[in-house]
């Protein structure tokens, strides 16, 4: 199981995931060795096994990233029609989730094209009061470079969606 080779699948495995609950969890460590995990609806994975996410609110991820720049991100298929399908089957009928592990570089300006790619995300909710107030002045962001994957996976109903890890 290579990331590169598969990157298509885990990129769409993400987004999906992604998609249905509106973030992916990103994975630290703090200074004391204890894990935290953080929210974030802001990540973009791109090609070559990369992706970015805006640097806005979370004060804890970026000091642990400057700390330590090694991170777990995960997206898991909440949805609901994609669970109760799944469970009518008895079998999923698409990956339920997968975790990606990488390194994140140090905070840098946004392009215009990455803060215009954000700005399409949230313009269907910028009506209301709370995203404009969650979801403006996007200024900053993180390159992520990816170097494994492990698919979540269950124990039954899965098989043959993913190749073998390693």
């Amino acid at each position: 199981m290579s990331i590169k080779d598969d990157w298509g699948k885990v990129k769409a495995v993400l987004e999906q995931g992604q998609a249905s609950t509106l973030y992916c969890s990103i994975a630290t460590v703090n200074p004391d060795g204890t894990p935290h995990i953080t929210p974030v609806g802001t990540v973009f994975l791109g090609e070559d096994q990369r992706g970015y996410f805006f640097d806005h609110y979370a004060q804890a991820l970026g000091s642990n990233i400057d700390q330590n720049p090694h991170v777990c991100i995960m997206a898991v298929n909440a949805g609901r029609l994609f669970w109760l399908r799944s469970l009518l089957k008895g079998r999923f009928v698409a990956p339920s989730g997968v975790r990606l592990y990488g390194k994140v570089g140090p905070i840098r300006e946004a392009t215009l094209e990455e803060v215009e790619k954000i700005e399409r995300r949230v313009k269907p909710s910028s009506w209301m009061k709370g995203a404009r107030q969650l979801w403006t002045d996007f200024t900053h962001v993180r390159d992520i470079e990816f170097t494994d994957y492990k698919p979540v996976t269950y124990p039954v109903m899965m098989d043959g969606m993913w190749p073998k890890h390693a």
